[in-house]
């Protein structure tokens, strides 16, 4: 690692760094020229920096900011970027937006840590130092996971948080919309979906919120992925609409605990127009290629006592009950391909998705390779390296988490998404990686920041870099840590948080 990049704390680090003569001062005078194309990157520039900078960086000719989109510069890919930061110029060149909204980010970095605050800052030089970077992410997909259904968070916080996606060039945002404790997305036809969830789960998103949300994250180079589980994980839809489970005459309250819950959705035709008709609006909303449907953690005990899923395992010659989550996974698979979008799942054992999903791979590493043997593209989210429920420490002043071992900023910088020994054509299905935030135990949005940081900076540089140069990036996270305390994300338990009590 060259010296700069320890000196800039650039999370995550460069593929190429190296130090050049001179520096580059932003003033009032300080104008942005912008090839056709590179619009956007630069009205990002001007919106990213303007509030603590004050600059106006407005669009001219012959401006010495200069953002370039060069289909040609095909060595960079769809992400990568080039960066020459000189006396006289910042130039930064890509062959996509993606690479451009990346570069943007890399000079935010580059800057004086003030530039990154949300409000006017006097007597600063917001100098650039003298550089030259050639990037590219190592994987494509590079995300976090974000569980609004255990406990609802304001689409305010959403944005912020897609802010500090961006910021690390972190790419997806997963967002877990449904589950036994609530359902955040409303659908027409089934209004009471939303209805549903009572205090302390309470909440739900409009579709006009979504749909900006959506927008917004574009513009920083953020795809959301939507997630409606099924067929477990479905207690708050089976409390709006009993008819929808395997027992039509009961009647259900949205659940309050934690786990697994043993209540799933039936399978009858009228199940399956249901998850199509949901399915329809939230493809409306997210443009995302893929749709995540959920999967896992699925008892099938109800099937082995509904009539109608007797009656479906009968007709569809199948093994027995268990065999309908398979069945039913294919049918919500197909619906999603039918449309031009790629289903996504958890898979427990690497076999029990259809071979149409991409896997989400999360109990076990070798889960991931088994499903990639089979040739499904995955993304590695092994729990004991990516869960960010679980505790950052052993300390006793960690507030309370999902029971087990500490996940600790070490194990998460060691996620390797595609371990040496696996085969090279299953090491080539691996989209990337991914950290998850479940919320069972997280009710405020400073409590989940918490918990997302500094632990997001490792999988972002993991993810990006592919570096396991551990001394460097503690280097460069120290100064890394004073941009976090400009964005005021917490880095020690918000004071209301106790360790002997949860935050239910």
């Amino acid at each position: 690692m060259s010296p700069i990049s320890a000196d800039a704390g650039l999370v995550p680090v460069p593929a190429k760094l190296s130090r050049s003569s001179g520096t580059f001062t932003l003033d009032h005078t300080t104008a942005i020229r912008a090839t056709a194309g590179a619009e956007p990157a630069a009205a990002l520039l001007r919106t990213l920096l303007a509030p603590a900078t004050g600059l106006p960086l407005p669009l001219a000719p012959d401006g010495r900011i200069v953002l370039v989109l060069e289909t040609g510069l095909t060595g960079l890919g769809a992400e990568g970027y080039g960066l020459t930061v000189s006396g006289e110029t910042v130039l930064l060149r890509a062959a996509g937006t993606a690479g451009l909204r990346h570069g943007v980010q890399t000079l935010r970095q580059l800057l004086p840590v003030a530039a990154l605050g949300t409000q006017p800052v006097r007597g600063v030089r917001w100098t650039l130092p003298g550089v030259e970077i050639t990037d590219v992410p190592r994987y494509a997909w590079r995300g976090a996971m974000l569980d609004v259904a255990r406990h609802f968070q304001p689409v305010s916080f959403l944005r912020r948080f897609t802010d500090l996606l961006a910021l690390h060039k972190l790419n997806v945002l997963h967002l877990h919309l449904t589950d036994d404790q609530g359902w955040r997305m409303p659908v027409a036809a089934y209004p009471r979906l939303t209805e549903a969830a009572g205090l302390p789960y309470g909440g739900a998103y409009s579709r006009r919120e979504l749909r900006e949300l959506v927008a917004y994250a574009a513009e920083r180079g953020v795809t959301v992925v939507p997630e409606i589980e099924m067929p477990g994980h479905a207690r708050a839809a089976l409390a709006a609409y009993p008819h929808l489970g395997n027992f039509p005459g009961r009647r259900l309250e949205v659940w309050q605990g934690r786990g697994v819950c043993d209540t799933v959705l039936g399978v009858t035709d009228e199940v399956l127009d249901f998850c199509r008709t949901v399915l329809d609006e939230v493809m409306d909303v997210f443009p995302s290629p893929y749709v995540h449907v959920g999967g896992d953690e699925c008892p099938t005990t109800e099937w082995h006592r509904s009539p109608d899923a007797l009656r479906r395992v009968a007709e569809a010659g199948l093994e027995g009950p268990d065999a309908l989550h398979g069945w039913f996974m294919e049918r919500v698979g197909s619906h999603l391909t039918a449309h031009g979008r790629h289903p996504l799942g958890w898979t427990e054992t690497g076999r029990d998705l259809p071979a149409s999903f991409a896997a989400l791979a999360w109990r076990d590493a070798d889960h991931g390779r088994t499903a990639a043997c089979r040739g499904q593209p995955v993304i590695m989210a092994p729990h004991r390296s990516t869960y960010l429920d679980y505790p950052q420490s052993a300390d006793p002043g960690e507030p309370a988490g999902q029971p087990g071992d500490a996940v600790d900023l070490h194990a998460v910088y060691a996620t390797e998404p595609a371990p040496a020994h696996w085969e090279p054509t299953a090491a080539a299905r691996v989209l990337g990686t991914q950290a998850q935030l479940w919320t069972e135990y997280v009710s405020t949005a400073a409590h989940a920041e918490y918990l997302a940081f500094p632990r997001l900076c490792a999988l972002a540089d993991t993810a990006w870099s592919g570096g396991r140069d551990w001394p460097g990036f503690q280097a460069r996270l120290h100064h890394h840590r004073t941009r976090l305390d400009a964005l005021q994300v917490p880095s020690r338990p918000p004071a209301f948080l106790r360790p002997e009590r949860t935050t239910r």
